[in-house]
């Protein structure tokens, strides 16, 4: 079945993979884009706020001639033009409201694996959303909520941050790095998963997806796994104390310009890891091992 798909967060790293696999699945494309990336529009596309756009009839007329919604919006950074409790949790119901009550075909929300004893703002926000879609699902929208691990792939903050890491002969890395576990997953991949998800009959369409890849590793792990895949001898790999990594991802909050700060230790404090078989399911064989990965970046 062919659809009109509303991609929300479109122009973004995993948004724009998604649409991407959409678009080779055979489906017509469409895309919420912000402002800044007002001059990147195509035909259909409109210009949405995530900061201000919280009220359900502000996206109805949106979603007239819309088949499905993806949801790929997220952010790292709390700011004023894009607060998270508005960017994370508001405008997604309004959404998802907005969705049943247009009784859309179908609609994903890209979540994040591993929040469920996140503290931070960011986890407090994702998970507020995946409250209000279970809301809405329970009074008929027809939904997946798709909880990605880490996810990998060339043009990623977090993928160039790990590849900078990798390259260095001496690499500082937080002792909760050795900790806890990440199961990173290619983009494409989990594209792929959620065009097909689309293109599945509605009966056959999964409630939910954990989107990881075929084997866990702490993150220290993968460091290592990244400078061997590039053909580098292993590095020398040094734990920063707990309190010397919260005062640098403090620091990391000052800096807009990079993806470490408080919210990615946040993340980076829990385990993100679960069972392949959904994911093994949908792609017809095994993600790709985080040993691979940069191979098929």
């Amino acid at each position: 079945m062919t659809m009109r798909v509303l991609v929300l967060g479109g122009k973004g790293f995993i948004g724009r993979h998604i649409s991407a696999a959409l678009a080779q699945q055979g489906h017509q494309v469409i895309h919420g884009v912000s402002a800044r990336h007002a001059q990147a529009m195509q035909p259909g596309d409109t210009v949405v706020d995530y900061g201000r756009d919280t009220q359900a009839d502000t996206w109805m007329p949106r979603l007239e001639g819309v088949d499905a919604v993806v949801n790929a919006v997220g952010v790292l950074r709390d700011t004023a033009k894009r607060p998270m409790q508005a960017v994370h949790t508001d405008t997604p119901a309004a959404v998802f409201e907005a969705a049943r009550r247009m009784q859309l075909a179908h609609l994903v929300q890209v979540s994040s694996l591993g929040i469920g004893q996140n503290t931070t703002p960011y986890g407090i926000t994702k998970r507020a959303a995946e409250q209000a879609l279970q809301t809405q699902m329970q009074a008929g929208l027809s939904a997946t909520l798709v909880r990605p691990s880490v996810v990998f792939g060339k043009g990623g903050d977090s993928s160039n941050l790990f590849l900078n890491l990798a390259r260095l002969p001496v690499c500082v890395l937080p002792a909760v790095a050795w900790r806890t576990q990440i199961q990173p997953v290619h983009v494409l991949e989990l594209a792929q998963c959620v065009a097909r998800i689309l293109s599945l009959p509605q009966a056959q369409r999964p409630s939910s997806l954990d989107a990881v890849g075929a084997a866990a590793v702490p993150l220290a792990g993968f460091i290592a796994s990244l400078r061997a895949q590039n053909g580098s001898r292993p590095a020398l790999m040094l734990k920063l104390p707990d309190g010397l990594t919260k005062a640098s991802a403090k620091l990391g909050d000052a800096l807009p310009l990079t993806p470490w700060g408080s919210e990615a230790l946040g993340l980076l404090s829990h385990d993100n890891i679960a069972d392949a078989a959904g994911i093994t399911a949908l792609l017809g064989r095994a993600p790709t091992h985080y040993s691979q990965l940069v191979q098929q970046a």
